[in-house]
């Protein structure tokens, strides 16, 4: 099996040790995505916001490995407060609706950076190709 591992150049993946994207075989995951760009938390107090942000940023990991929107079979978002529940969900219809993934939403203590209300994670199938 084939095993490919692509990092974007963020601050956490070489201090921490971990890949943007891992495909292997017919499987691809992202490791957490956040409303990150160049360094800086975008979108700062919109957990809706920061969800679809943080969606595009997985799905450019997935498209990097060749699989799409249509290809995700499972979503895990952790959020800050729940609160913000209904907002990250809508936000995540918004892309998967029509391939409704298996999903979970946890409400968590804190994510790395204080700003960020929330994270999240794709796991995609690839059958064949």
């Amino acid at each position: 099996m084939t095993v490919t591992r692509l990092g974007s150049g963020g601050p956490w993946e070489a201090l921490y040790g971990y890949s943007r994207v891992v495909r292997a075989g017919d499987r691809a995951v992202t490791a957490g995505r956040t409303a990150t760009v160049d360094g800086r938390v975008v979108h700062v107090g919109d957990a809706a916001a920061q969800t679809a942000q943080a969606l595009r940023i997985g799905l450019a990991a997935l498209a990097e490995v060749g699989a799409g929107p249509g290809d995700v079979v499972r979503t895990r978002m952790y959020v800050t407060d729940r609160a913000h529940a209904d907002e990250v969900g809508r936000a995540h219809n918004a892309v998967f609706g029509a391939v409704r993934p298996a999903a979970t939403l946890v409400v968590v203590a804190a994510l790395l950076d204080p700003e960020h209300l929330v994270e999240v994670e794709l796991e995609a199938y690839l059958g064949d190709r």
